[in-house]
């Protein structure tokens, strides 16, 4: 069990640039949950502490990716999954999305979200 305040190694930072490696890819191994964020989003940073908790919860069994979509290219990436809305989470796995959902849930639905697609 890592230190509470230690960051969690299944979560990291994904842009336009190193998407195809470190999501497509990657899922090919482990599912990859992305969610794409704003700062200024209040659901989005609702949402962060919920996926974060659940990272380290299920504690390898998915990788948390996140995309900046303040970030000119990485709005790019929101246009190509088109995506209406932040924070809008998308679940790769074997390189392709399997599911998404949109808007901040709480931590038993976002459960049941994994449990269901894992």
């Amino acid at each position: 069990m890592h230190h509470p305040n230690a960051p969690c190694p299944h979560i990291y930072t994904a842009n336009e640039h190193d998407f195809k490696a470190n999501v497509l890819e990657a899922s090919r191994q482990t599912p990859v949950l992305v969610d794409f964020w704003a700062d200024w989003c209040g659901p989005c940073t609702a949402l962060t502490p919920v996926l974060e908790k659940l990272a380290a919860e299920y504690d390898g069994r998915f990788r948390l990716a996140k995309v900046e979509v303040d970030e000119g290219e990485n709005m790019r990436l929101a246009g190509h999954y088109r995506l209406r809305g932040f924070p809008t989470v998308l679940l790769f796995r074997d390189g392709e999305e399997v599911a998404r959902f949109a808007s901040a849930r709480p931590v038993h639905w976002v459960r049941e979200f994994l449990d269901e697609h894992l």
